[in-house]
């Protein structure tokens, strides 16, 4: 028996999010359903994060144990020809044993992309969320300020959520404008239920002048999701990658 561990890319728009669920197409039910037919064996992967529904993915990272004697790094290249082309592996490797990626210390990033023009365009739909009033990234990228760190995020969780604690470690943050894409960046060593798209709708809201940078500060410090903006559509949230400690 081996571990064999997959970095995993996919555009989530036709897909119920990465978790197999009985009823919904998901990126983990293909990848086990794939995976089982090529190897002959009930095959069960393991992600490091669940992204939702209509949710992008360069750099997801999952496992699954075999008793095939096909080398690790070949596996991309065999799934690869049989996965749909919405998904695609990265990098295949064996792994120790042991290794978890939901367990394991590691950060993640992600990015938010808002099309912030007059008129939407097409090409751009599925990739990113279209907001046509003008948005002020200074003062969105000043708000960025108060949320790094380790704080209580719950102000920024979604209902139903079945968590320990809703504190968490925000490492990095970042918001810039290239031509008519803003693109909120962050990095953190873990995430609650749609913790990133809420606190992306709260920085739009920012960005929209409904309130000021420091108001951010205010929201965090109340620990109540009504407090924050609404949560961002999920089209616009892409996981980047994940890097292990």
């Amino acid at each position: 028996m081996k571990r064999v561990g997959l970095v995993v890319a996919y555009d989530g728009t036709n897909y119920s999010g990465w978790q197999t669920q009985p009823n919904g197409t998901t990126i983990q039910g293909v990848l086990n359903d794939t995976l089982s037919e090529l190897l002959g064996e009930k095959i069960e992967t393991i992600g490091a994060s669940r992204t939702d529904a209509g949710v992008h993915a360069l750099g997801n990272v999952a496992v699954f144990d075999t008793e095939s004697r096909i080398p690790g790094e070949k596996f991309s290249y065999a799934l690869n020809q049989r996965l749909p082309e919405d998904i695609r592996i990265q990098l295949s490797e064996e792994v120790e044993p042991d290794f978890h990626p939901r367990y394991c210390d590691s950060e993640k990033t992600y990015e938010y992309r808002i099309l912030n023009r007059k008129f939407p365009v097409p090409t751009e739909r599925l990739y990113s969320y279209f907001y046509h009033y003008k948005l002020d990234v200074d003062k969105m990228k000043e708000a960025t300020s108060y949320l790094i760190g380790r704080h209580d995020f719950a102000s920024f969780c979604g209902s139903g959520a079945q968590v320990k604690t809703t504190i968490r470690t925000v490492t990095s943050m970042d918001v810039w404008r290239d031509g008519d894409m803003v693109t909120i960046r962050i990095s953190g060593t873990g995430f609650l239920y749609n913790m990133v798209r809420i606190i992306s709708g709260t920085l739009i809201e920012i960005g929209n002048g409904q309130y000021p940078p420091e108001r951010m500060d205010k929201i965090l410090k109340a620990c109540n999701r009504g407090a924050a903006g609404p949560t961002a559509p999920a089209q616009g949230l892409t996981l980047m990658g994940i890097e292990f400690f």
